[in-house]
């Protein structure tokens, strides 16, 4: 045990190896005491005691991903009895637990004392490498992992590792290929329920993330930062070979193409390829007879802009 500094406010102390905090020297050596006692079964990937075997095996579900137990109400699914207890109370009416300034109510007190820190800014959890604060100690519990390089929760499928859970969740689903969020209104399917939001604004139409500048809104925030680019001017991706510079990473890519002459898209008509797709699409409609681009003063078309453009210039041409 050691006690932790910050001259913000009288700060708790912390166990490394239980990732344990607490405000009074006294009530973690405790805390410590009571935790280990009569526990003599350690997990090998991780810090966590467990009384009976069994319950190591059930702890054990939390580093492999395995979930052994289903809501019957909804699609959660959990490694550990415990926590569909406490999820099945969220199908429940039984919300005890109510914040004074909100309307925000819960079936767990954990949950309120977390949400009222969202109003009071109180952030008690710090982290003593670079100052960050937290107001939950188990978003404190992943920042140190940055620090550290623990990745407790590994994949058995493919050996790679992971910080969060969550991580390892949504990896396996790359093996499985379940995609357990999906569209109401077309029937698509995502992996990660982040893609979905994005996915619906197809739909709706709604772009929260609006430039301060000009006024265009996008439906990511990914969109957003690349167009304030154009405003800013930034470039931050640079080619190691040539020195050019780009606003967004996938010019950087294209542009690499053209010091490595590779040429990743293959016309499937003919021995065609190219660096960007969109070369490849425009080619593709030479095999086809739909020709779009037309000319207005005769009759010529052709199913690439380019072509058009080069066939005005024989009308704008000064014959001496």
């Amino acid at each position: 045990m050691r006690q932790k500094i910050n001259h913000a406010e009288e700060t708790p102390y912390f166990c490394e190896l239980f990732d344990y905090i607490c405000q009074e020297k006294q009530k973690l050596a405790r805390d410590m005491k009571a935790y280990t006692k009569g526990k003599q079964y350690s997990c090998e990937l991780c810090k966590h005691f467990c009384s009976t075997k069994s319950q190591l095996v059930e702890h054990k579900k939390t580093h492999t991903g395995e979930k052994s137990y289903s809501c019957e109400l909804c699609n959660y699914s959990c490694s550990q009895k415990s926590n569909l207890a406490k999820h099945i109370k969220i199908h429940t009416k039984n919300k005890p637990y109510s914040c004074a300034q909100c309307e925000y109510s819960s079936s767990r007190k954990d949950n309120l004392v977390t949400h009222i820190r969202t109003h009071t800014g109180e952030k008690p959890y710090s982290c003593e490498q670079c100052g960050n604060a937290f107001s939950d100690q188990s978003n404190l519990v992943k920042h140190i992992r940055i620090h550290t390089g623990e990745k407790p929760y590994s994949c058995e499928q493919c050996g790679n590792a992971f910080s969060e859970q969550s991580s390892l969740v949504k990896h396996i689903r790359i093996h499985t290929g379940e995609k357990p969020y999906s569209c109401e209104q077309c029937g698509n399917a995502f992996s990660e329920q982040s893609n979905l939001v994005k996915h619906i604004r197809i739909h709706t139409g709604e772009k929260p993330y609006s430039c301060e500048q000009c006024g265009n809104a996008f439906s990511e925030q990914s969109s957003l930062v690349k167009h304030i680019r154009i405003h800013t001017g930034e470039k931050p991706y640079s080619c190691e070979q040539c020195g050019s510079s780009f606003s967004q990473k996938a010019y950087l890519i294209t542009h690499i193409r053209t010091h490595t002459g590779e040429n990743p898209y293959s016309c499937e008509f003919c021995e065609y390829s190219c660096s960007q797709k969109s070369h490849l699409m425009s080619h593709m409609k030479t095999h086809s007879a739909e020709k779009p681009y037309s000319c207005e003063q005769c009759d010529y078309s052709s199913s690439r802009k380019h072509d058009l453009t080069r066939h005005m210039k024989t009308h704008t041409k000064v014959k001496k």
